[in-house]
């Protein structure tokens, strides 16, 4: 999400200040509103506003002023002196960019350190290195590819993935231009160019769209089509001044009603940007086309009057600076955040960037000496860029300390040792119920927790959302065991891995692993809420793994899968949403089909953990001293119980052992996030490699009960 890059009215770097007003467009009002229409549905679907749950097409409204305006201007260049500027060009963009967006960067890092709970800080620095130099829309697209990062909070820098995507467009548009630029069919030429830049980018993003939504979202490969709309407008901007006026008029009302169509009907679950950013983009597009005719009765009637205009002129800041703002003030105030208080929150964010507007944005940008001197433009531009990404590193390095209490017993050491694991683990357990303080020696530290994976990670034997073939070997266990078990399921599965490589090595047995992220075991086709659609990878892999499982004929087979789903297709493909128990019999069902697949083999399900209150480590950050403000009651923890009990049920009707480990995370009533001095899960539903390790002895005893 980004804000148009460029003021109409800017001279480019060398131009004399006298010279510069006539040199380029004459300032547009409509294009001005149109910015203010654009930051305005972005900030409301922020807040949480249902109405415009959509208000991110905003940000793609923001890509087609920026190419419209930045295009215009090259052109012009151009024209009128057959070269490109390239220092000018980027100095020109530092100038313009860089002095508000170091100075929100830096005041969100200084308010992370003080507000936001230790255990996000360094992720947040690293979001604000990578956006100083525009590559945070990567960090994002890899991040949100990554399942065991669904349910993070959002980075307070998020919202910088879009001018990583404008800045790495303008290191290609402006050298293209000059490729093409020759001869009297120069501007043919251009827009031939842009064209096939325009089809390949939107054909990607409708592909990336289907397959790896992430990707699609923050990709400059994918968005830029946007922008290259924006260009093509203004290539064609002589024509267009002669188009009627009155079909002018009508082009920019019903450019203006797309935009607001898409900011009304679209929400979280739209598939986007694919075709779906058709809309707002060609909306934009005809806005920008029909305003360069219409007089009167178009659309800048309405959007070119003194309010729009005013946020138009602010929306660069009040983009840069409302995101940290609803991020952070709930942290701030220890409040849940609501509609009516994210308003008011982003009305303050409105007086920031009028304050930053006067105070640097527009001081900085007509500044004469810095604007006659291309190369002074380029020195401030990285200066500010060396300077913010030095503060980023040096505060990653100093995490907010967290506030612990006295050293307590290592619970691995006390399983381990204990004659019966089980009970001196519930025992630890019943001691942890209504904790105060975090201990001194809590592993792993609450800053580590989300990074440490299970082995199976780094080895690739844990496959993401595309990945839909397993083709390693991913043994572990004693290599050499004459005897093998398989682990198969979904990160849940995964995060049992250490406890059940730990119980195949005591036992000497060949543990072979085969896990697949949000992929669940019953012979079920999910709804995937990170790519949008049916979960078409998992289906494949499942079946290659369950004929993988009966063909290799195993000693024995451990199934562990998650009791959460977004939704499963029935036969008529139509979605039918995880509502109450009414679908529990197509999950046993499911369950039975998966257990046919491997008749005559030895089967035990592990039962799903129970479910903490909230992101642990950042719980037991916030509350270091009160720990039992973390703790959830049984009957909460256990997701899904009605459809839990049905298939253990059915489980015990075939012949499988069904494990419950519920006891060895809860006492009859409580589950506590830290058992003795072992964090419990590394998010809102994982558990940590650590207590995953302290179970091994444990769950070794329940997987092999007649050798114990």
């Amino acid at each position: 999400m980004v804000s148009t890059t460029v003021e109409a009215r800017e001279a480019p770097a060398g131009a004399p200040a006298s010279r510069a007003e006539g040199a380029h467009i004459g300032f547009r009002p409509d294009i001005e509103g149109l910015r203010a229409v654009a930051v305005t549905l972005v900030v409301l679907s922020h807040a949480g506003l249902s109405t415009f749950a959509g208000g991110y097409v905003g940000v793609d409204v923001f890509f087609v002023i920026s190419g419209f305006l930045i295009t215009t201007l090259l052109l012009k260049e151009l024209t009128r002196t057959g070269r490109i500027s390239l220092p000018g060009f980027y100095a020109r963009r530092a100038i313009r960019l860089l002095p508000v967006s170091t100075v929100v960067v830096v005041a969100t890092i200084v308010a992370a350190g003080l507000f936001v709970p230790a255990t996000r800080f360094r992720s947040i620095t690293e979001d604000g290195l990578f956006s100083t130099f525009y590559g945070i829309n990567w960090r994002l697209a890899y991040e949100g590819t990554d399942y065991l990062n669904a349910t993070a909070e959002p980075s307070p820098l998020q919202h910088l993935w879009s001018l990583a995507v404008e800045e790495q467009f303008y290191l290609i548009w402006p050298l293209l231009l000059l490729a093409v630029w020759a001869g009297r069919r120069a501007r043919r030429r251009a827009a031939i160019a842009l064209t096939a830049l325009v089809v390949v980018s939107l054909a990607l993003s409708v592909q990336q769209t289907r397959h790896a939504e992430p990707w699609a979202y923050f990709g400059s490969h994918t968005r830029a089509w946007e922008l290259g709309i924006g260009a093509l407008v203004a290539i064609a901007a002589g024509r267009l001044r002669r188009t009627p006026k009155a079909l002018a008029a009508v082009l920019t009302w019903g450019g203006l009603v797309a935009v607001l169509v898409a900011a009304l009907r679209y929400n979280e679950a739209t598939a986007f940007p694919g075709h779906a950013a058709l809309l707002p983009v060609l909306g934009t597009a005809a806005v920008i086309a029909g305003g360069s005719s219409a007089e009167g009765w178009g659309a800048g009637r309405l959007i070119g009057t003194a309010p729009f205009r005013f946020i138009g002129k602010l929306s660069y800041g009040w983009y840069l600076w409302h995101w940290p703002i609803l991020m952070i003030w709930p942290l701030a105030f220890m409040r849940d955040p609501g509609v009516k208080s994210n308003l008011v929150f982003a009305a303050g964010a409105l007086g920031l960037a009028f304050v930053t507007y006067h105070l640097v944005e527009n001081p900085v940008r007509t500044r004469p000496w810095l604007r006659s001197r291309a190369r002074r433009g380029l020195a401030l531009g990285l200066v500010l860029s060396v300077s913010t990404a030095a503060i980023a590193l040096v505060a990653g390095r100093f995490t907010p300390p967290i506030p612990t209490g006295p050293a307590t017993l290592d619970t691995a050491a006390e399983v381990g040792a204990a004659a019966d694991p089980a009970a001196r683990l519930a025992q630890l357990v019943s001691g942890s119920v209504r904790g105060s303080r975090l201990p001194e020696n809590v592993t792993p530290k609450l800053t580590d927790a989300k990074r440490i994976d299970p082995k199976i990670y780094d080895d690739l034997c844990h496959l993401g959302y595309p990945q839909s073939e397993q083709n390693r070997p991913c043994v572990y266990g004693d290599p050499n065991g004459a005897k093998t078990m398989y682990l198969i399921g979904d990160s849940h599965a995964a995060a049992w891995f250490p406890a059940v490589d730990e119980a195949a090595r005591a036992q000497g047995w060949k543990l072979v692993t085969l896990t697949k992220a949000a992929c669940h075991l019953p012979e079920v086709l999910a709804f995937n809420p990170i790519l949008k659609r049916p979960y078409t990878e998992c289906v494949a892999w499942r079946d290659q793994v369950l004929d993988r499982v009966a063909a290799a004929r195993p000693d024995l087979v451990v199934m562990a899968t998650t009791d959460l789903d977004s939704g499963i297709y029935d036969e008529n493909n139509q979605l039918v949403p995880s509502v109450g128990p009414q679908d529990n019999p197509v999950w046993v069902s499911a369950w039975q089909q998966t257990w046919d697949r491997l008749r005559g083999i030895p089967k035990v399900l592990i039962q799903d953990t129970p479910y903490p209150l909230d992101e642990a480590p950042e719980c037991a950050a916030t509350n270091p001293r009160q720990l039992y403000k973390c703790d959830r009651t049984v009957n909460r923890a256990i997701r899904e119980p009605q459809r839990r009990a049905s298939v253990a049920e059915r489980a015990a009707r075939n012949g499988i052992r069904v494990i419950d480990p519920t006891p060895w995370f809860c006492t009859d009533r409580t589950c506590p996030i830290v058992v003795g001095n072992t964090l419990v899960y590394k998010d809102d539903n994982h558990i940590t490699v650590a207590y995953a390790e302290v179970l091994g002895p444990v769950l070794e005893r329940a997987l092999f009960p007649a050798r114990s």
